[in-house]
């Protein structure tokens, strides 16, 4: 369909998409809010705002809309975007084979940026018809001090929020001031659900959030500590950053403008610990694996998919590979991601019910391969300091104290490493996005005369540097590296 005759997407313009593209059939007037969502991305509107959808369609969950807020001031796209557009989406799953299949979502019915007005984000979430507030805030979000683990009570940002001078600015603020309101008024807490790939998602939130609520008052932190639910779960969807193409994609195709689509993968998995302090919806009636420990899956996600993909995008980078596609179709990156999932991280996982992990790793280098979702590799290297200690270097520490192989994995590190060098094989820069670059790549540069000298790094590595057997690897690794290049020790590896 040519492009300037497409038609803005408005609720009031849906009418005119039927047969070109599914689209909502409930009547979204009648939607309430019952879920408040930090962290309006392209994985949210991907997963859970998907999930709504299919039971909003289905005639369920009428009071489970979906209002989204921003803190950030990138959020004002998103703002802007979903005001022009009545809260409306286009999502898109697209097939290895280039097969589209397209839905408007019309959960979301509300949004606050919350700059505009604090206030009005403070009483939505101490609402009484609040009763879930999630969060996809990324793993940084969580203020986890560097080494310790701990609550960043030191974050400018949280530092301001404790002050009380001015209205909240931090998630941490919002959410402790409205749990402040309601236990005043006698409202029941909502449940605070974190989607963010973080091991024990809901046990970090509760103790970052129960941190922040003991700073502000202890006995606030302790009624959080004994009345605040936070579920644990694990999300996954590939959901890359919106490519500029797919706008003009959507008007070719549907005819329909779309200023901000979503493509995404078809596989999405959603697996939730049971456990609400004021109900949920029917998540179960649409897909969602409900249980009463996620630790299995989680495991199973975090070491397999996410440590999967660091395996893959450094070495691919400095391969010369910019897609991830494009390196996961490389036979010696298959055989070496095979390598590590087989030999190294699958010994660490516990048993997960109704998983066959062959068909699960299989099934994950297909997704890596498909062309059609156009992942950057630059988007898997980014922020590497927030995500190899929590996805990668569990896995080095529970085989090295079994005594398993540790080859492939010590090698992710050491390609991070000549990553973080910030200069690649044929002498270009690589921009390196990292909250902590400033002392890694002085580091990163020293190793051709220190190799250890990146691993002296201890509030990321913590005491591997003391691990004889892991140091070897990762040196031998790291000398392949400088001497044979990427591709070539990646060979050697799969050969292995």
């Amino acid at each position: 369909m040519p492009e300037d005759s497409a038609t803005p997407l408005r609720a009031a313009t849906m009418p005119e998409f039927s047969g070109r593209v599914s689209a909502p059939t409930y009547d979204r007037s009648r939607i309430s809010t019952g879920i408040v969502h930090f962290g309006v991305g392209g994985f949210h509107r991907a997963h859970q705002a998907m999930y709504v959808d299919r039971l909003l369609e289905r005639g369920l969950a009428h009071d489970w809309g979906i209002c989204g807020v921003g803190v950030l001031p990138g959020d004002r796209r998103m703002r802007d975007v979903l005001a022009a557009q009545d809260g409306l989406y286009t999502l898109s799953t697209v097939g290895p084979d280039g097969t589209w299949a397209t839905r408007v979502i019309g959960s979301i019915v509300e949004y606050l940026y919350a700059p505009d007005d604090p206030e009005a984000v403070v009483e939505k979430l101490a609402d009484p018809a609040t009763r879930i507030v999630s969060l996809t805030i990324t793993e940084g979000g969580y203020r986890i001090a560097a080494g310790t683990g701990e609550f960043d009570a030191d974050d400018p940002g949280v530092r301001a929020d404790l002050s009380g001078k001015a209205p909240p600015a931090t998630v941490f603020g919002f959410v402790t001031e409205a749990l402040v309101r309601r236990r005043s008024r006698g409202v029941a807490p909502f449940t605070v659900l974190s989607c963010d790939n973080i091991e024990g998602n809901g046990h970090v939130a509760r103790r970052m959030f129960g941190a922040f609520a003991a700073l502000r008052d202890p006995e606030l932190g302790t009624w959080v500590a004994e009345r605040v639910r936070f579920p644990n779960s694990m999300v996954d969807r590939i959901t890359p950053v919106t490519p500029p193409a797919a706008t003009g994609e959507i008007e070719r195709r549907y005819g329909i403008t779309d200023r901000w689509p979503v493509v995404t993968e078809p596989f999405a998995q959603w697996v939730l610990e049971d456990t609400f302090e004021l109900g949920r919806p029917a998540f179960d009636e649409v897909g969602v694996q409900l249980v009463d420990d996620v630790t299995p899956y989680e495991l199973m996600k975090l070491r397999l998919l996410n440590a999967g993909h660091q395996a893959l995008c450094y070495f691919g980078h400095l391969s010369g590979y910019r897609l991830v596609h494009e390196a996961a179709q490389d036979p010696a990156f298959r055989l070496f991601l095979l390598r590590y999932m087989d030999a190294e991280a699958t010994p660490t996982l516990r048993e997960v019910p109704g998983v066959d992990l062959d068909r699960y790793k299989q099934t994950l280098l297909e997704r890596f391969a498909n062309p059609a979702i156009g992942d950057t590799i630059a988007r898997l290297c980014a922020e590497s300091s927030d995500r190899i200690p929590k996805w990668l270097l569990p896995v080095i520490r529970a085989q090295l104290d079994s005594g398993g192989e540790i080859d492939c994995a010590a090698a992710v590190v050491a390609s991070w490493a000549r990553y973080a060098e910030g200069v690649d094989e044929q002498g270009a820069p690589i921009e390196v996005v990292d909250r902590l670059r400033d002392q890694l790549i002085p580091l990163a540069r020293r190793e051709r005369e220190q190799p250890t000298a990146f691993l002296g790094e201890r509030s990321v590595f913590g005491d591997l540097i003391d691990r004889p057997r892991f140091v070897t690897a990762y040196r031998a690794a790291l000398h392949s590296l400088h001497t044979k290049g990427a591709h070539a020790t990646v060979e050697d590896l799969a050969q292995a």
